[in-house]
C-alpha cells in the first residue's frame, strides 16, 4: 500500500465535503454541517482563504484529509498550526494515514518556524486520543474552549 499526501485542489472539494460529513456523522453530529461544495471551493481556494487542506491517497484513492490554518501565541510571539478537522475513512484506518497526516502537518509547522501545533478532540474518542498520546502529544486539560455560534453570537454581536 503506498501513502502519500498532497495538498488538496479545488477539484477535491466535493470528496472533502464527504469526508467531512462522514467525520460528522462519526461525530453524532451531521445535523450541524452546513458546507457546500462551493463553500468549500471559496473558503480554501478563494482570494481569501486562510485555511489549507490537504489529502492523503493510499494507491491514488483518497483516504482521508486535514484542514489547518495558522493561529498565534502571543506568550511565543509567533505563529503556530491549528489543525482544524483530520479524519481517515474507516477501510484505511490503522494504515498509518492519520500518522502521515499528522507528520507532514508537524513538518510543516516546524518549517514555518511555527511554536505550536495544536488541535481539539472529543472527550469520548479514544481511538484518536490513543494516536495524539502515542505520537507524544498531551492534553491541555487545564483549558476549556469556549464558542459563541448562531443565534447566540448574532445576539451577542446585536445587542
Amino acid at each position: 500500500m503506498a501513502a502519500s499526501i498532497r495538498n488538496a485542489v479545488p477539484e477535491d472539494a466535493e470528496t472533502i465535503l464527504r469526508f467531512i460529513t462522514e467525520l460528522a456523522i462519526y461525530e453524532k453530529a451531521e445535523h450541524e454541517v452546513e458546507a457546500t461544495v462551493e463553500r468549500l471551493q471559496a473558503s480554501l481556494f478563494g482570494p481569501d482563504a486562510i485555511t489549507r487542506a490537504i489529502v492523503c491517497e493510499v494507491d491514488g484513492i483518497p483516504a482521508g484529509f486535514a484542514i489547518w490554518f495558522y493561529n498565534y501565541s502571543t506568550w511565543q510571539a509567533r505563529k503556530g498550526l491549528y489543525l482544524e478537522d483530520l479524519y481517515v475513512t474507516p477501510e484505511y484506518r490503522g494504515s498509518g494515514a492519520g500518522k502521515l497526516l499528522l507528520k507532514h502537518l508537524a513538518r510543516t509547522a516546524v518549517a514555518e518556524g511555527c511554536g505550536r501545533f495544536e488541535w481539539s478532540v472529543l472527550d469520548w474518542n479514544e481511538p484518536a486520543i490513543r494516536v495524539y498520546e502515542a505520537i507524544g502529544a498531551e492534553p491541555m486539560s487545564e483549558w476549556k474552549r469556549y464558542r459563541l455560534a448562531g443565534a447566540a453570537l448574532k445576539a451577542f454581536a446585536e445587542n
